[in-house]
């Protein structure tokens, strides 16, 4: 991953580029590789690397071109494939890497190009000859883009840390946030934080700003529902292994140093192993993590990934933490989430991490299996279920806490916005079935806004 960060004065000043050295100093850790800033007028950009396509400097960061100067976090896994699109039509490049293909694919498509990524990605990117700045995430929100709108200007960074190191940032609690917050498993849906004055950019939006403050918000993706439900299971099966197989390779391709993956033994990422393994990667590097047992359960699950390690012959690193070093690092894996959260494998994860850093800096991972497959136990009782009978049902299997209780938690006094947000949702997803919406990731917002204080 990498860190971006960027300040666009509204007013014809010119930025403070303290704050925005203050803004990549937090997201350092981001991006170790490489740091880069570039400023014009009433905008300034800066870049946090780390070096995953194209490791020269000509793939350094802010990237500009004569119409625009570009800031990315992500990966776009297609890359070479509108390379050569580009190239046929004309165009040359100097990198070897995703990050000009951006800023061609814009000469091009404008900003419709974002139609054209398939990937991860949060991109900002300054239109020299509009004096606009082109913000865009990708389809499912895997990439974070956090800003701040203000009388004067907008500021945007990868994560809120970096943004409250700047001034005149409102972070009084959002109660509305927190009332999501209590109730759908921590989810905060887009654009609002749990700080009033720190929004996020939804998944499958572009964002413009024009140097006036003038803004404009677009959704530019959904997914279709209705798809072909006459198909065979065997059908079914075959196409979904293309795809994994495909994804996976994918992947792979989009990377110049090696990739690992964190094997916890679960289906997931054990069929993951499976895969990386049968497409020809060598000596593939996997990763686990134990912790001491309890009374009730064991604190790990070697025995499981054990069993996938000498089956593909991986390169296996197993990490027993104790608990002493859990509690030690509590604290610095909370400061290091962008949100607060109420998953319990948070600090496992950052633990993990922390290890697998020393020996790779790409890893997958099977997490998101289960929501895209509906393999909790809560899917398979949404199905065949009355349309008005939809937002109590996933109320009552999914909600943690009933609004009164959050109600009386928050002393606030604010109406039920979860049930009314749900209610939104079901009525506005296109499909068929209540399992269908549930499974659709439904980012369904206005196709665009104009004003200079959307989200607010």
């Amino acid at each position: 991953m990498c860190g971006i960060a960027g300040i666009l004065q509204f007013d014809d000043s010119k930025p403070n580029l303290s704050e925005l050295a203050s803004m990549l100093k937090v997201l350092e850790p981001r991006g170790p590789d490489d740091e880069g800033v570039w400023s014009e007028g009433s905008i300034a950009l800066g870049h946090r690397r780390l070096s995953i396509i194209d490791l020269s400097q000509k793939a350094h960061q802010p990237l500009s071109d004569d119409n625009a100067t570009l800031v990315f976090n992500g990966t776009i896994y297609n890359y070479k494939e509108l390379r050569a699109e580009l190239e046929a039509a004309g165009y040359q490049f100097v990198s070897a890497g995703d990050t000009e293909v951006i800023l061609k694919a814009y000469q091009v498509w404008g900003k419709s190009c974002v139609t054209k990524f398939h990937g991860m990605f949060a991109f900002c990117l300054w239109d020299k000859n509009h004096k606009t700045l082109f913000m865009a995430r990708d389809r499912i929100g895997i990439k974070p883009l956090y800003y701040s709108l203000q009388a004067n200007r907008i500021i945007f960074a990868s994560n809120p840390q970096a943004l409250l190191k700047t001034k005149s940032i409102d972070s009084a609690l959002d109660y509305k946030a927190l009332h999501f917050h209590f109730s759908l498993h921590a989810v905060i849906p887009a654009p609002r934080t749990i700080l009033r004055g720190i929004k996020k950019l939804n998944p499958a939006h572009t964002m413009s700003f024009k140097s006036d403050g003038t803004c404009q918000k677009k959704k530019y993706w959904r997914l279709d529902s209705n798809i072909n439900k006459s198909l065979a299971k065997e059908d079914w099966l075959a196409g979904t292994k293309t795809l994994l197989e495909k994804a996976v390779r994918r992947r792979i391709e989009a990377a110049d140093v090696p990739v690992g993956v964190l094997l916890s033994g679960g289906l997931d990422s054990s069929l993951l192993t499976a895969l990386l393994v049968n497409s020809g990667i060598k000596n593939l590097k996997t990763f686990s993590i134990g912790f001491e047992d309890a009374p009730e359960e064991k604190g790990h699950e070697f025995g499981y990934s054990d069993q996938v390690v000498d089956m593909y012959q991986t390169e296996h690193y197993k990490f027993k933490i104790p608990n002493s070093r859990v509690l030690r690092r509590l604290p610095a894996a909370i400061a290091n989430m962008a949100e607060p959260m109420f998953g319990q494998d948070a600090a496992a994860f950052f633990l993990l991490a922390e290890k697998v850093a020393d020996e790779v800096k790409v890893v997958q991972s099977g997490q998101g299996a289960d929501e895209l497959f509906a393999g909790y136990f809560w899917y398979q009782k949404m199905i065949n279920i009355d349309k008005s009978q939809e937002v109590q049902t996933f109320h009552d299997l999914y909600v943690d806490r009933e609004h009164q209780e959050i109600n009386m938690l928050l002393d606030t006094g604010i109406h039920d916005v979860t049930r009314l947000w749900l209610k939104d949702k079901f009525n506005t997803i296109r499909a068929d079935n209540m399992l269908d919406k549930v499974l659709n990731p439904g980012y369904n917002q206005p196709d665009s806004r104009r004003s200079g204080k959307t989200d607010r």
